[in-house]
């Protein structure tokens, strides 16, 4: 299985963390959203193959790619 760690700082981005908040899609468990609002971050936790569209819309929202992108597999299958 693969797992997916994507952050974006939303310092300087056209949203707010209660702006993503409000319209995020769901994820199929146990992938999740996260956010640092005193650091103000924000991203992404995935398991599985594939990326989910909802990744596309936050990326469309704060208008910028992820600052951080990194791809593990697991031991486990």
């Amino acid at each position: 299985m693969i797992v997916r760690v994507l952050i974006w700082s939303i310092f300087e981005s056209k949203t707010t963390i209660e702006e993503l908040q409000e319209g995020l899609p769901a994820l199929a468990p146990p992938s999740e959203w996260i956010w640092n609002e005193a650091g103000e971050r924000f991203g992404v936790v995935l398991f599985g193959d594939e990326v989910p569209e909802g990744v596309g819309w936050a990326r469309d929202l704060i208008g910028d790619d992820p600052e951080v992108y990194e791809e593990f597999d697991t031991l486990s299958e």
